[in-house]
């Protein structure tokens, strides 16, 4: 984050979470004056209060679908990392309308405000559950998408920059399935995985951190920024838990929840002919036509070159001694397996 271009006021929507959370150890090491955490969760926000006991970190009570607590927190914002979503895919399923009111109402009003106090910068936190959306979770973050796409078209010329990450799974995030079987472990019991052949992208919340700095320095209107992830299948991550901690336990199948894909994608084929590769990351640009096509009118054929989707499948594959490397840089498995102490670090 010392890498960032400089800021005085930081706005973290879901900031409680755990991207919230990565990202302010971070921005606390820099000459930042003020990083306002925006949630709904009182607790959490107390917890974090007492944890870190810094005056930088303003805490605001509020609801991302409810515009007058956002405004609130918006006042004197220079940049937005929006964070607040419904993220869980079995329960978009059940509650879509809880969904669509949180990761889509929620996103219009943090960017219309934003707009309207002419903050420097928002970065929307999105997902591959939104490329081919089957899912209500990845359909409202694909709606999203294009919403802050859409507003950015109007935005030129203007003070504020919209721009989006889009990742895959964050290791060891609230909600994710490596802290459960990590539970499962430590207390004896066969793992439940769902589908041991699902591939899932991979990365830890520090590289999700340097893909949102990426995207705040480089970003411009409309842009969306993915870093290139590896991946490995359900069964090659639990095979090397199980040989991180030494233990061989039974595996039960319990099927895949709603919603869920076996393999998932980062970018599509039609967003790769389009994409710059900028070493460690893509960055897709918004497509600022009007609708009146006639006026782009190309002299004879484009030549497109046929691009594959980037996805789980044909990124690079981990093996078991690469997963175990990168399981290794998450504190809760330190903890564990290196004896580190980890109470510099606050685990919402």
């Amino acid at each position: 984050m010392n890498k960032m271009n400089p800021v005085s006021v930081l706005l973290i929507t879901g900031g409680t979470g755990s991207f919230g959370n990565a990202v302010l150890r971070q921005v606390l090491t820099t000459h930042i004056r003020e990083i306002r955490i925006f949630s709904r969760d009182e607790k959490k926000q107390h917890d974090m209060r007492q944890f870190y006991q810094d005056d930088r970190i303003k805490f605001y009570i509020g609801d991302v679908r409810d515009q007058s607590s956002v405004d609130k927190a918006m006042n004197g914002v220079e940049m937005v990392f929006h964070a607040a979503a419904l993220k869980q895919v079995p329960s978009c399923e059940f509650f879509p309308m809880e969904a669509l009111q949180t990761n889509v109402t929620g996103c219009y009003n943090v960017i219309n405000s934003a707009v309207s106090r002419n903050v420097r910068k928002v970065v929307l936190l999105s997902t591959d559950k939104a490329v081919y959306p089957i899912n209500a979770m990845g359909l409202t973050k694909a709606l999203a998408e294009k919403m802050l796409v859409a507003k950015s078209r109007e935005l030129q010329n203007n003070e504020t920059i919209l721009c989006t990450t889009r990742y895959g799974n964050v290791m060891g995030s609230r909600g994710s399935v490596i802290p459960l079987f990590i539970n499962q472990i430590r207390n004896n019991q066969p793992l439940t995985v769902t589908d041991p052949m699902m591939k899932r992208f991979m990365m830890t919340l520090e590289e999700a951190v340097e893909l949102v700095e990426f995207s705040f320095n480089e970003g411009e209107n409309g842009d969306i920024f993915i870093k290139k992830t590896p991946a490995c299948t359900l069964e090659t991550l639990t095979r090397a838990l199980m040989t991180l901690y030494n233990v061989k336990l039974p595996v039960h199948i319990i099927g895949t929840r709603h919603g869920e894909k076996r393999v998932e994608t980062l970018i599509t084929s039609e967003e790769l002919v389009k994409a710059k590769d900028l070493g460690e990351f893509y960055r897709i640009p918004a497509d600022n036509r009007d609708l009146n096509y006639s006026k782009y009118y190309f002299e004879g054929e484009q030549e497109v070159n046929a691009l594959m989707d980037y996805t789980s499948e044909s990124t690079h594959q981990l093996n078991i001694n690469e997963t175990c490397d990168l399981l290794l840089k998450l504190p809760l498995i330190r903890k564990d397996i290196l004896n580190e102490s980890i109470s510099d670090h606050y685990e919402p």
